[in-house]
Formats: structure tokens, sequence, C-alpha cells
């Protein structure tokens, strides 16, 4: 018998979320006791081996240069008192407050030279950078800069959210003058430099031609295209590289180097009116002269600098910053060209050698032809010294692991604050240099095809006499401060028995330990919340991805399609062979989905005769049913979604897909 036309709609409710951006999946922790003397999270205390050590590097960084002198108050205008921005739906966008222990001497919890970063990334509040431009610092991850213009202000990289920029602008408003906004400039394709456009300015402006909306080329495309296809594994890992779960304290999250943290909203996208295609364009905005320089594929794969000539003002958006950025991002990503990247900065130091302000995408300015000269020399030389020495050390033959422990910066690039590893680090650039030539696979023929975590690990621990002695060993190590090798030891016994309470606590107060003593932010997140997650167990549910409604309203719809191909289950689907059209009606658009060999194709064209069955339904709703605004009973009672032909082919195709489970277990099975 037919399914109903309730069954199959009942069936899209549950399955056709496509990608489930409100995944809930309940997780099985295993209780796990707070270490002795922790917090409320249960981090432990830093132990005697990890507070020297970051005693050690307090010391030594009183002789580094510009130990004292950072420059991150100057042309401070006003601070706001308090800054707790409200989200959607009773959330929290933004909560400044929170990081206000962040000040003094740093606890031993704390590597000193990233409490330092933080102290300054605390600086919050309307500063002027020069005449005619401002910049809002503390409001978001990012910066947001202010150009006067003649009719109005130019706006450069709106945030991340609409509650943050918007309360970024009012802010500005307060204590500069209530001009519109004429122009809004994203300089790359990363959401924390566009996602609050629409909290500066109106859809309604920017489609009348009010507000011109410049960007590099390709912006939309790569604003878009890691969102759908790998946005849930994305998000997941961002929790852990970003500390979202920790608490904001000394033995929490303190910043991630290159900021505080992205804040949590409603994140919209504006199509550019303004596409700038080649470097060096020169183009007038409100009255305000620009030259643009594309550095697409260096930190983002569509970005541009920009340099004012009238103001002697260079723009370095986010090709150099005020720590070692990634060439491999923590989350996930598409590994960066080093040697383009620097090649970039050396162009640019090229092109605007009389640039007397130097103001970026994060951090705070640097002023002063010399200095700036000096600044980008140093921003240039590190990219390129990890690049030529990864590849020098291969050539003899070394590994990825070996590479990443042999690298030494020289002494005139170690003791430089504004390239020292608080966001990417030494280690982990030099491994995503070798990614970027040789792959993952570093050429030793047991690292082709390596057992599984799970059964590596049980082996392992049946190799070194059961549980008990990988224990004892781990905790001798652990004693002796050796704590990389307790945390192989001790994957290797949680991943062959997650249940094992005595090793996962040696194992999440081992995290502790190293990530009180890394210097990036990032890696202290990814530990301390590796520690958080043996402890307290993996989250139920992924976070809810509603407020990127916007951005998928722009994401092209054979994006969609290409999620779809991703969610087949395989092994499920090998003896299937299906034809379906997706016809989106408002669109006017149809997609044909042929499903073969257990892999699907799409292509647009008219609805073909041979299909099974066409599913009839709204782009608007489509996307509805994506961010989680349709429940059960509006599906089986709407007249948006129409289902013309066989029912049992469509459940059987919807029957063969798996959503993504944005809520997996990252320390354990």
């Amino acid at each position: 018998m037919e399914p109903t036309v309730k069954q199959v709609r009942l069936r899209l409710a549950s399955i056709l979320l496509l990608a489930s951006c409100l995944v809930a999946c309940e997780k099985s922790s295993v209780p796990v006791p707070a270490a002795t003397g922790a917090d409320s999270d249960g981090h432990g205390p830093a132990t005697e081996i990890t507070a020297g050590l970051n005693a050690e590097l307090g010391q030594s960084m009183a002789n580094w240069p510009g130990a004292e002198n950072s420059d991150a108050q100057r042309g401070l205008v006003a601070v706001p008192e308090a800054l707790r921005i409200a989200g959607p739906e009773g959330t929290v966008a933004w909560d400044r407050a929170s990081y206000d222990f962040i000040a003094g001497v740093a606890p031993d919890t704390v590597n000193p030279s990233l409490w330092r970063q933080e102290r300054h990334n605390n600086q919050t509040g309307l500063f002027r950078v020069s005449d005619g431009i401002y910049q809002l610092r503390g409001f978001d991850l990012a910066n947001m800069t202010l150009i006067s213009g003649e009719r109005g202000w130019i706006v450069v990289d709106p945030l991340t959210t609409v509650e943050t920029a918007r309360a970024a602008l009012a802010f500005a408003r307060e204590h500069l003058d209530e001009r519109p906004v004429t122009a809004v400039i994203f300089t790359h394709s990363h959401v924390d430099h566009f996602g609050g456009v629409y909290g500066v300015v109106t859809p309604e402006a920017v489609a009348k031609g009010d507000v011109q909306i410049v960007a590099p080329q390709h912006f939309m495309a790569e604003a878009t295209s890691e969102l759908v296809l790998a946005g849930q594994v994305m998000s997941r890992r961002a929790d852990y590289m970003y500390g979202r779960r920790l608490s904001r304290s000394p033995r929490g999250h303190v910043g991630s180097g290159l900021g505080k943290q992205p804040a949590l909203g409603s994140v919209t996208i504006a199509e550019p009116s303004l596409t700038v295609v080649e470097s060096l364009e020169n183009h007038t905005i409100d009255g305000v002269s620009f030259v643009f320089q594309i550095v697409s594929g260096s930190e983002a794969p569509a970005e541009f600098v920009f340099y004012l000539p009238e103001q002697r003002a260079l723009c370095g958006a986010e090709l150099v910053s005020r720590n070692l950025h990634n060439l491999y991002t923590l989350r996930g990503a598409k590994v960066r060209d080093a040697l383009a990247w620097s090649g970039f900065i050396e162009s640019s130091r090229q092109a605007f050698p009389d640039a007397e302000v130097l103001f970026n995408s994060h951090h705070w300015p640097v002023w002063g032809a010399e200095n700036i000269q000096g600044f980008l020399k140093g921003h240039r030389d590190v990219y390129k010294y990890i690049h030529d020495q990864t590849l020098r050390l291969a050539g003899q033959g070394m590994t990825p692991a070996e590479i990443a422990d042999a690298i030494i910066l020289p002494g005139s690039l170690t003791e430089v604050f504004p390239i020292r590893g608080y966001y990417g680090t030494v280690r982990h650039n030099s491994r995503a240099v070798y990614q970027f030539y040789f792959g993952w696979y570093d050429a030793n023929p047991a690292h082709l095809n390596p057992l599984p975590p799970v059964e590596a690990g049980s082996r392992y621990v049946d190799l070194l006499g059961g549980a008990a002695g990988v224990l004892s060993a781990a905790e001798a190590a652990y004693s002796e401060g050796d704590y990389r090798w307790v945390a192989e030891l001790l994957n290797h016994l949680v991943f062959a028995e997650p249940e094992n309470i005595a090793a996962r606590a040696l194992l999440a107060d081992t995290y502790d330990q190293l990530g009180y003593q890394a210097e990036s932010g990032p890696w202290r997140d990814v530990y301390l919340s590796g520690a958080y997650e043996l402890r307290q167990g993996a989250p139920e549910k992924a976070l809810p991805t509603g407020y990127i409604r916007s951005i998928l309203r722009e994401t092209p719809v054979e994006r969609v399609m290409e999620l779809l191909a991703t969610m087949i289950n395989g092994p499920e689907a090998a003896d299937s062979e299906l034809i379906l059209n997706f016809n989106l009606t408002d669109l006017n658009r149809n997609f044909v989905l042929r499903l073969e060999n257990a892999v699907l194709h799409h292509r647009e064209q008219p609805l073909a005769d041979d299909a099974s069955v066409t599913i009839n339904i709204g782009h608007e709703f489509l996307l509805d049913i994506m961010v989680g605004d349709v429940d059960v009973s509006t599906l089986l009672t709407t007249d948006e979604l129409d289902i013309d032909g066989s029912r049992v082919d469509l459940v059987k195709f919807l029957s063969l897909l798996q959503s993504a489970d944005g809520a997996f277990a990252i320390v354990t099975p």
C-alpha cells in the first residue's frame, strides 16, 4: 500500500531538514569526577610544572622589544559603560563584560604571553585612527571601521551579527554624528566581516541603490560556499576552536588571540553593487579615493586591502594582524598558500610605501611609515620562513610531525609580539605547508592504511598489559610533566574503554595543563574543551542555525542539491535507481535528481518525463524547512508543498538521506 500524503509529509518533516540545522542527538555521558581544587567546570589548578613554565616565560617577556608599549589605547574617544548586547529570542549576542577578569598579572593557569594579548584585546570603545577614520573595537571578534565620506559614513567590515553591528554604529553616532551610511565595504569573505550588514543599513536602502556595497571578486560564492556543504562539521569543530562551552575565567576561555570570540546572533549578507576585480583598481566612493589591492588566496579566498591616498592610510584587512595567522584553521578549512600570502604582503609594502597609518580588521593600528614597514616585513618573513623551512626539512625526509617539532623561528622573529602564535602557530602552520604540497600522507607505508582509533586503542592497551598498565605509565609521565605523552597514551585507552573513569579523568587533567601552557588562544580552547567534554560529555544538540537565513537565501540552489548528494547513505543506496523532479515553484526552476551507483547527480532542466515523482516547493518554504521554522503540523497542512507521482519512490529516496550530526563526540568514540 502506498503511504498517504500525511505519511510522506511526516517523512519530510523528519528527514528533509537539509542537513538538519536543528539536529538534536541525545548523548550518553560518563560521570567523571572533577580535578582536586577544580572550578565550576571541573578544570583543576596548574601543576607546579605548568606554573613554573608560565612564570619563566613571563620573566623573559619583560626583555622583549615593545613589552610595555602596545598602542592598544591610542586614539580612544569613548568607552561604553556596559557592553552586553541582546541577541534574538532572549539570547545574548555579545557579553564583553564577561572578560573583565583579564587584568593585572597573568594567573598561573594562562600563558602570560596570551594573557598580555587578551588584555589588549579587552580594550573596547570608539577609537580615532586618523583624520576622518574611526574604529569600533571590542564589539565583536573583528573591528568595524568608519570612514568619513562627503555625504555620510563608509562602513568597513560590519561585524558578525546584526545586533553587534547595530550597537557599534549607534555608539559611534553618540560621539560623532548622525550622518547616514552611504557605503559598506566587505574586505573579505569571512562572516565576521559581513554578517552584520543589515545592522548598519536596511535591505530597502541597498535595493534602491542608496547604499553602495563593495567587495572583491567572487565574494558571494566564497562567502556561502563552506556554509552548506561543510557547515555542520565546521560548526562543531568551532565549538573547540573558540571554546564555546567553556566558562570565561582564568581556567577557561580568555580569548582567541585574534579577538575575544565570534558573536552569536542574526547573520546577514548583501549582494555587492561594486565588485573589485584587479589589483590597484582606483574607485571613488562617496567622494573618497580608494586604491584596492586584490589579495585573494591569502587569509581568505576572496579578499582585498585598500589604500586611502589622501589620508595616507592603509587598510590591511586580514592580510596582517597582531598575531601569526592560520595557514590551516583548527575548525577545518582548505589550507592556505603561505608563499602567496607572503608575496601579497610584500606587494602591499612596495605599493604603499608612504602609508602613515595601517589599520586592520582585527586589533589596533600601527602608526608611522617606518613602523609600518617593519611590521609588514615581519609578517612577510614569518610566513615565508615557515614555508621555506618546511620544504627544506621535507627535502631531508622529515615527516610533518618531525618538522613541526624542528622548526624554530630566528631570534629576530621570535620576540616580536605582533607575529607571536596567538592564533595560528608555527607548529600547525608547518603542517599546513606540508599538506599544501604533499597532502595527508607522509610516505611511510605504516601510515597508508592505519587502524581506526577504537581498534588501534584496544590493541595498544592489550599490548601494554591492559588498562592498569597504561594508567600506571600515564600517571608516572604526568608527575614528570610529560603531558604530550600522557595525552597519547590515554587517548588510546579512552578510545578502547570510553567508560574508564580514571582514564578520562587523568586525560582531562592533562588537557588542562596543555591548555594552560598554550600561547595560542585556539590551542588553549581546544585542550580545555576536550577536558570539559571528557568530564561533562558532548553537547546534546548542535547550535541552532536559523540566524543564517539571509545567507541561505543568497546561497545558490545548486549548492543545496550538492548537499543532498552528500547526505546519501552510500551502502544503503547501492541497489537503488531513482529519478525525481525537484521543482522550485517561485523561482520557476526545476532540478532533475538521478540516483545511480549510489551517487546522486543533479541538473537544472525542464521536468523529466521519466521521473517517478515531482516535489513542488517554494524556495522560501524550503528555507523555512532548512532553518527549522516549519514544524510537523505545518508540513502536514501547508499548501506550499505538493507531491505528484510515486510516494513510494519519494519515501525510498528520503530514507537514504542521512543528516549531519552537529553534536558528534570528539574526544571519545
